[in-house]
């Protein structure tokens, strides 16, 4: 049963997941997969196919064609797609990029579109339509029309403002030029107006524009040196190489405008390392790897120029393919209140449904026997009963209210630019503020539950330090004096006695330096001879200073370290290399170098020394270094405590050992070595073998401590975001003990933190879904049962695990592609079996990421090493998914973009060479530390303030609403409104609206100081407290009270009354003006009673409201303004005769009293006897504001012993540049022949190598 579910589902059921491996693998082939597959037989005919392939490796799989300086090529039809109907379009996208949503023609109908897909503007636009039939109406059309426009325009303005700023960056991309072939010469053409099969020219520090194949450079045997910052964060350089024969033909103008080549290659993909394809040119084919192509985002470095074919462009190159779908993101309160709407509707036509029925009654028992009731129109009761109801539905409107969004809108917009103006969040040193380049999420940053994290920029600045430093059993690094006595004060090392010292170096340890000075201990001067001599950093001298070319940048650490203690590699040849030994230069003949693998976890160089001694040096991971070390070695445990000392405080250490080699040793290693060289397969494995051979009896020297420096403040960031009860997970495709090291760098895991690994992990899961499948066949309810944790006791936990074990665990490997066979129809029971088979594998599936989640989510802290861009955003899909949990995604590469856009929020780090996690963010900052600030102040406020807000306008707005309700009873159900048509107009827009806008825009319960010093107050956002089904109808029944008292005290005050003149002022327009009045003062004042942090503006704004609700009655209903408009202002002298009385003001008095006492008194037992976190922080704020002081930072002490979580060296994660320096290509000479400068010396290791 299992091996059948598993075959449903993986064809590796028997392999084992690779922790150095990054699996990709969307775009496999099914050749691919075979290969992978262990014990994988050929199939029947295989062998001669793949002979015919080989000879013609372009047929295979290759149907993207590109012809050189030719755009004819591709106007035939073959190359067209349908894209409407009979309309063709060619399948070559163009360079452009394009981000915007709208142009000048389509902006009003697509924007209106938009808008009226919003429920609420929809019912507007239905309920203005009612309006204008006059059997149905009882409000004037203005009523709803003028907040309808002032909806729409200020929504419009917002978007149109937002989508200039969109075209601005893509002109900006789009109009960056470079140098394009046209006309048989090269001239400056813009980015957008670059095609397919284009040769341009790319200058010294400029990006690549789109996915070029590397035709020739200015450098030898044409390598381009690029920087990927745009696309993975990481700052060190990396080469690329063009074929020979493009390099040896194609350097003249003359020549690559009469270039003529056909590249067949794969079709666009998401495959940032990899690239198939065969160049056919000259009756000749050439096979094509990544190692050739340029990716758009690359950034020219080192290369005065270089030319190249332009391959796939816009958005079918990689670095689009990764960017993933743009999502539309809503906030969790968006959707939240467009239920609410959704339910005030329902409410609003089921009271007008009761009140239409109370209508028909009435006509039935009062409305027909009263002849002075009679209208001239013979209607029946029933039809008159219908109208009421379409009567109903619009002076009831004012339930739904029309101003929400737009206020809302307004008060994200308002809280944005907060955010771009906080100081505290600019980081200077990039001259980079914060960005909100998005308006509509703010309020989410106070929901955060989990937050995904890249890890090299993002939580790291990808600089290596060399810090310490073990040699022979002694520890250096220390603050110590020239005489070894540890200093209170640190005083920094003077490198000026070497000419070579880079200036930039800084080192503590004086006894270190004196004793390489005297040069009394040999051990240490064979320390830094290594240091020196292995490795495969390639020398740049330039404007006479001299630079280091790393693969990785611990690599150009331990280098840079060597040259500032004396030992200075200074130029390297194909089989020789020159180093300054403290001052005096020496040239070395390099034997073989036995390059990095993430396998080996170590490098060696064999060297023949002036003497003619030859002599390995090796480093590496202490882990496989111990393994080969000689018996002997007296300095192995003393070293043992130093790499203890080191990984305790999270440094990333390293071995140093090396061992002498006889001649006739050495010859009868390089016979094997020269054989496994020419190995035509498994060269790789055969490689390693004999790599075993002479790495062994190793004399251990001593350990390196390299500090991969985290950015400011991150442990400090993340302890106080674990306070606030948010998971942090670390997404990267670094390695596992590199992500390790980080993790207790920046202290999401401790010394008593107990680790789980992908094996841990699955088999655990196993066990689970094995119980669960066992409970399902005897139980229908056994699910409700195995919601058990999967870990007993309170330990704290974190999970680590590799991008091969999440695939395994989730299921997520590459189906094997099934060969197109012709068959009969099947059965309708082999369908149905086929069909049952499908579903149960979906379900294993889908119950089996549940599980996982649910494991990891139990963890304090989870690491996930060596993923791609797709699983980061597939692991952020699942908690999505399954936890129904907001999440925020944070990152600065083209790599994160994918998870960047399928997170809640999504956060670009900004400043760093890389702008592509950026463009695709909704929040972008400098440094990863001001991510608390966003989050517990800018986010916590924000939700705040909407929630008050949104509670306070419903509650204004049902307070309003339902007073006729209440008179309707009086009326006979007959829709007459309560208030004057003007007073319902300008209600929500002019007399109500300032308070609680303000309140949603600057109130705060706390200060941002109190915020970061209390993350628990955080909680409330994450558990929806403040604004949920059960606040809405407490907002709902405060209304409805309030509409009572504010009806029926005036009523009651009306039934027996008499004016100062004699009169009784009860007429219908004189209680109209009173309930207004009382309504005006109560709902400004609970905004004043709701409102946390006091200013002149609030103050201002409540008073200045009250005073131009006034001013404007009084105008109203002035006599000029009825002469003017005598069907508009119907209300003349109302206001002035009736507010002149004075038991009318006792009655405004005590409407006022009797809404607003309870709610006083609600609020002082509250804070008094059940008072919140916040409330007691407001209450003592002045003592804590008093005793504020700086955050300190937790002690770390890690028990680091266990050498399985001691930091290995991170070199690259390929090879590094040993086959380069071994082919001699990366020689600066005169340009010559390929075959004279590998035939020009004499190196017995390096020419092999090469082949």
């Amino acid at each position: 049963m299992i091996s059948e579910r598993d075959s449903e589902t993986t064809f590796e059921e028997d392999s084992q997941p690779n922790d150095e491996v990054v699996p990709y693998s969307d775009d496999e082939t099914e050749d691919e997969l075979d290969a992978r597959r262990p014990g994988a037989e050929p199939r029947p005919g295989q062998t001669s196919r793949d002979a015919a392939e080989s000879r013609d490796p372009g047929k295979k799989d290759c149907s993207w064609q590109v012809k050189a300086n030719d755009q004819r090529f591709y106007d035939q039809p073959g190359f067209k797609r349908t894209i409407f109907l009979c309309f063709k379009k060619s399948k070559y996208a163009g360079n452009a990029i394009k981000t915007y949503k709208y142009n000048p023609i389509t902006f009003l109908p697509l924007n209106l579109l938009e808008q009226f897909k919003r429920a609420a503007n929809f019912y507007f636009l239905v309920l203005l339509i009612l309006q204008s039939i006059p059997q149905i109406t009882t409000l004037s059309w203005y009523t709803t029309l003028v907040p309808l426009l002032l909806v729409l325009g200020i929504t419009a303005v917002k978007d149109l403002l937002d989508d200039i700023a969109r075209h601005r960056m893509d002109n900006e991309v789009n109009n960056r030029t470079c140098d394009v072939i046209k006309d048989g010469r090269f001239k400056a053409t813009k980015w957008k107006d670059i095609k397919v099969g284009d040769i341009i020219r790319l200058k010294k520090n400029t990006f690549v524009p789109a996915d070029i194949l590397l035709l020739s450079s200015s450098e030898p045997n044409s390598l381009c040196y690029v920087e990927t910052a745009e696309l993975d964060g990481e700052t060190n350089l990396k080469f690329k190489m063009a074929l020979e024969v493009t390099h040896r033909h194609l350097q003249e103008e003359s020549a690559l405008a009469d270039f003529d080549g056909l590249v067949e290659c794969e079709e666009p993909n998401n495959r940032l390392d990899k690239f198939t394809g065969t160049l056919s040119w000259r009756n000749s084919n050439y096979s094509l790897d990544a190692d050739k192509i340029l990716l758009r985002g690359c950034k020219i470095r080192n290369t005065d120029f270089c030319h190249g074919m332009v391959i796939f462009a816009g958005a079918d190159t990689k670095i689009m393919k990764n960017s993933g779908k743009t999502r539309f993101k809503r906030t969790k309160i968006d959707s939240l209140m467009n239920y609410m709407v959704y339910t005030i509707i329902v409410v609003l036509i089921l009271l007008s449904a009761g009140l239409a029925i109370g209508h028909t009654y009435w006509e039935q028992q009062v409305g027909n026997s009263s002849w002075y009731l009679y209208d001239a129109q013979e209607s029946s009761p029933a039809y008159r009963g219908f109208l009421t109801f379409w009567g109903y539905i619009i002076v009831l409107n004012t339930m739904v209210p029309i101003s929400l969004y737009v206020s809302v809108e307004v008060i994200r917009f308002g809280q944005s630019y907060f955010i771009n103006w906080d100081l505290q969040m600019y980081y200077p040193e990039k001259d980079t503020a914060a960005k909100a380049r998005t308006t509509t999420l703010n309020e989410q940053l106070g929901q955060i539950q989990y937050i995904f994290s890249d890890k090299t920029g993002t939580l790291t600045q990808n600089i290596m330090t060399f810090k310490k430093c073990c040699i022979n059993g002694q520890r250096y690094g220390d603050c110590r004096d020239a005489a070894g006595q540890l200093q209170s004060h640190p005083e920094q090392v003077d490198f000026s006695w070497n000419v070579y010292a880079d200036g930039k170096f800084l080192f503590y340890d004086h006894y270190l330096i004196e004793q390489i000075k005297s040069g009394k201990e040999p051990e240490i001067q064979k320390f830094f001879f290594l240091l020196a001599i292995c490795h495969t950093v390639m020398a740049d001298t330039s404007d006479g200073q001299l630079h280091y070319q790393a693969a990785s940048p611990d690599e150009g650490a331990l280098v840079t370290a060597a040259r500032n203690f004396g030992y200075v590699f200074l130029s390297r040849t194909q089989n020789t290399i020159t180093i300054s030994e403290m001052g005096v230069e020496r040239t070395y003949d390099v034997l073989a170098i036995l390059d990095f693998n993430s396998d080996r976890k170590r490098m060696s160089v064999i060297v023949r020394e002036s003497g003619g001694n030859i002599r390995l040096y090796c480093k590496g991971a202490d882990t496989v270094i111990y393994e080969r070390l000689h018996p002997r070695n007296v300095k192995r445990e003393a070293t043992e405590e130093a790499l203890d000392v080191f990984a305790n405080e999270t440094l990333r250490t390293l071995c140093l050992c090396y061992r002498d080699i006889s001649q006739d040793e050495f010859e009868v290693w390089n016979k094997k070595f020269v054989e496994a060289s020419l190995a035509t397969s498994h060269r790789d494995e055969a490689l390693d073998k004999v790599y075993e051979e002479i790495e062994k009896n190793l004399i251990l020297l001593g350990a390196t401590a390299i500090e991969d420096k985290l950015q400011d403040g991150v442990p400090e960031t993340i302890s106080r975001l674990s306070k606030a009860d948010i998971k942090i997970w670390v997404l990267t495709g670094d390695k596992k003990e590199t992500a390790e090291n980080i993790g207790f760098s920046c202290e999401l895991l401790t010394e008593d933190t107990t680790i789980c690994y992908g094996e841990d992990t699955s088999a655990l899961l196993q066990t689970r879904l094995e119980n669960q499948r066992n409970r399902a066949g005897s139980s229908p309810h056994s699910s409700l049962r195995m919601n058990e944790p999967f870990f007993q006791g309170s330990r704290d936990r974190a999970l680590i695990i590799t991008g091969s074990w999440l695939n395994e665990i989730l299921l997520e490997k590459k189906k094997k592609k099934k060969k197109l066979k012709l068959k009969f129809p099947r059965t309708a029971e082999e369908k149905k079996k086929q069909t049952e088979k499908r579903r149960r594998a979906e379900a294993y599936k889908e119950q089996q990421q549940k599980n996982f989640v649910d494991l990891a989510c139990e963890c304090r802290a989870v690491i996930c090493c060596r993923v791609t861009p797709k699983q980061k955003a597939m692991v952020v899909e699942l908690v999505k998914k399954y936890k129904k949990a907001i999440t925020l995604a944070i990152g600065d590469g083209a790599n994160d973009v994918n998870m960047i856009k399928t997170a809640h929020i999504g956060v670009g780090i900004s400043g760093q060479e890389g702008m592509q996690a950026v463009m695709s963010s909704d929040y972008s900052f400098g440094q990863f530390r001001y991510l608390q600030r966003l989050l517990l102040v800018h986010g916590r406020w924000s939700y705040i303030r909407m929630c008050k807000f949104l509670r306070y306008f419903f509650y204004k707005n049902f307070a309003f609403t339902l007073v006729h309700i209440w008179y309707s009873f009086f009326n006979g159900f007959s829709a007459q409104t309560a208030y004057e048509d003007w007073f319902i107009t300008l209600y929500n827009v002019l007399y109500s609206s300032l308070p609680v806008l303000l309140v949603g825009l600057l109130d705060q319960d706390v200060s941002d100081r109190l915020s970061l010093r209390f993350p628990r107050l955080y909680v409330l956002g994450q558990r929806d407290l403040l604004f949920n089904y059960k606040k809405f109808f407490i907002s709902l029944l405060h209304g409805a009270l309030t509409s009572l008292i504010i009806f029926f005290i005036p009523y009651g005050a009306y039934l027996v009354s008499m004016g100062q003149d004699g009169e009784a002022p009860a007429d219908y327009q004189s209680f109209a003006v009173t309930a207004a009045s009382s309504l005006i003062f109560v709902v400004n004042f609970q905004i004043g009673l709701d409102t946390s942090y006091w200013t002149f503006v609030n103050a201002f704004s409540v008073f200045g409201s009250i005073a131009l609700y006034f001013g404007i009655t009084f105008d109203f209903h002035s006599a000029g303004i009825h002469v003017l408009f005598p069907s508009g202002f119907q209300f003349t002298g109302t206001a002035p005769n009736a507010l002149r009385q004075p038991y009318l003001w006792l009655t405004m008095i005590l409407s006022i009293a009797i809404c607003l006492l309870p709610v006083v008194a609600q609020r002082f037992l509250s804070m008094t006897i059940w008072p919140s976190e916040s409330d007691k922080i407001q209450r003592n704020r002045r003592k804590y504001l008093l005793e504020e002081q700086q955050w300190k930072r937790r002690q770390s002490a890690f028990r680091r012993g266990v050498s399985a979580r001691r930091s290995a060296y991170a070199f690259s994660h390929q090879r590094g540049y040993a086959d380069l320096i071994a082919s001699g290509r990366s020689i600066r000479k005169r340009r010559a022949p390929l075959d004279a400068v590998l035939a020009g010396g004499p190196g017995c290791g390096d020419t092999r190598r090469s082949s």
